[in-house]
């Protein structure tokens, strides 16, 4: 799977953007408003706590990732936990921090076609299935992190992949509503109707994908890939 081990302990350097223009803003969670650059013995100790939710969601899924249970796993005081992350929700939306630092860092500046060198349509093909595997891997997570309805569209992480799809449209197809268009192709990836499809009605990932690659074609107004 594309994005299994998501949760490593460092993270690669972020590279230099090559997108030509709206680059896409990266969410930041990591640091509280009194705190806006971590020491390294901090930034550690944060790994560490992310290192030992990702084994329990990965051990008991994300029922079994409490505040407690993550203090336990790391063997720190449950303090420690509350400090660093708040609440619960902000130790989720942090570990999908990390998972979408390492989906942007891909798109922005890693190999083709998914990162910048191939021609606009491959790489939003290309897009469209690194996020259905991403989310179809971490359903649970997403799911239990999704911001709520009326912030869900404006929520940073959402608004930098819509402004990846927008960007890439106006390349495809620069006399079309790209803002609109880019809401539409997202709707497909929204985790809730990942959920719905694979684990309710028992599609196949590969049908998803191949669903992915028909909707651009009829979006874009050009030929089906495969």
């Amino acid at each position: 799977m594309l994005y299994a081990g998501f949760m490593s302990s460092a993270l690669p350097p972020f590279p230099k953007s090559q997108e030509p223009l709206e680059t896409p803003q990266l969410l930041e969670v990591e640091a509280a408003p009194e705190e806006p650059c971590l020491r390294a013995d901090a930034a550690r100790n944060r790994a560490r706590l992310l290192e030992a939710a990702a084994r329990l969601i990965a051990a008991h899924g994300v029922a079994g990732v409490t505040m407690e249970a993550v203090a336990a796993a790391a063997q720190v005081g449950k303090g420690t936990v509350f400090r660093r992350f708040g609440d619960r929700n902000g130790l989720l939306m942090a570990l999908l921090d990390h998972s979408a630092r390492q989906l942007q860092a891909d798109f922005l500046g890693g190999p083709a076609p998914l990162g910048p060198g191939a021609p606009p349509l491959e790489r939003l093909r290309a897009f469209g299935v690194a996020v259905l595997y991403r989310s179809a891997e971490q359903l649970d997570l997403q799911l239990a992190a999704q911001p709520e309805p009326d912030r869900r569209f404006s929520h940073p992480s959402f608004q930098a992949l819509r402004t990846h799809v927008a960007m890439l449209l106006r390349q495809i197809a620069p006399t079309a509503d790209c803002e609109l268009l880019s809401q539409t192709l997202m709707a497909y990836l929204d985790p809730a109707l990942i959920h719905h499809l694979t684990r309710q009605c028992g599609m196949p990932m590969r049908r998803l994908e191949s669903g992915w690659h028909d909707l651009v074609a009829r979006v874009t107004c050009t030929e089906r890939s495969g």
